[in-house]
């Protein structure tokens, strides 16, 4: 356990509650957990700790709310599981490559991923509330699998943060699902980016289990709430929650890079 504060404690283990209320309705709680952690632990602390604890919590949310999720959404888990194994093997492959990354390269990315999605849904303000009638064909199933799967699992164990919404966003046109149906099969692809990240962190030594297990009961509670919360209001409201969580995360993160 690192030697942090009672009041830091406390201050992130919220974080990890709000995190995981907000990956399970839309993806993206490790754009709130990610800069938490950065922020809360000791100053010299390697990024690598903070990525790898931030895996270790939020696998325990998003496990959660993708068990709320297949109880009553209509997911096509055998499709889920096979991009999840695809992303399963990007991950541990970026998880290997991000020791070496420093805090002061992740924050500005991490900025310009945000703006990306933010502008990506404005221009799309039709994108995800109905799913497209007919099957999906063989060819999109399988740009599901490569770039959902092994390029976006890639980018989930080098950074992570915004995995969950880039999932919702290339199901949602990949696959034409609606936005909950996409998110409740992020959760179960985000789950296997998640193990493949972690179990790369964890050979390194880069976790530090204590302060994650504390924070992973929050997000636990957090993700099995957020699920049935999108679950009962639909895509409209999933779609609210997006653009309000990334305005407000991208704002913040600029005042810390240049105002602070």
């Amino acid at each position: 356990m690192p030697d942090i504060s009672l009041t830091t404690v406390v201050l992130l283990c919220l974080a990890a509650l709000a995190a995981g209320w907000i990956d399970a309705v839309v993806g993206g709680g490790g754009l709130l957990l990610l800069p938490a952690l950065l922020l809360g632990l000791p100053a010299g602390t390697p990024a690598a700790h903070a990525l790898g604890t931030n895996k270790a919590v939020a696998i325990v949310g998003t496990t959660g709310a993708a068990i709320t999720y297949a109880r009553k959404a209509p997911v096509d888990v055998r499709t889920a599981v096979r991009i999840g194994l695809a992303a399963l093997a990007g991950s541990s492959g970026g998880a290997f490559l991000a020791a070496g990354m420093s805090t002061e390269v992740l924050k500005p990315v991490i900025m310009v991923v945000l703006l990306a999605v933010a502008a990506f849904v404005i221009l799309r303000p039709s994108f995800g509330t109905a799913p497209k009638p007919g099957p999906v064909s063989r060819r999109r199933v399988l740009a599901a699998i490569g770039f959902g799967g092994l390029g976006i699992g890639f980018y989930d164990g080098l950074i992570g943060p915004g995995t969950g919404t880039f999932l919702v966003l290339a199901l949602t046109a990949l696959l034409h699902l609606d936005l909950v149906t996409a998110s409740a099969t992020a959760k179960i692809v985000n789950c296997c980016t998640n193990a493949g990240a972690l179990a790369m962190f964890a050979w390194q030594g880069a976790v530090l289990w204590q302060l994650a297990g504390l924070m992973a009961v929050f997000n636990l509670a957090g993700g099995t709430l957020g699920a049935r919360t999108a679950l009962k209001k639909g895509s409209g409201f999933v779609r609210v929650v997006l653009l309000t969580v990334v305005f407000a995360l991208v704002a913040n993160m600029a005042y810390e890079q240049w105002l602070a």
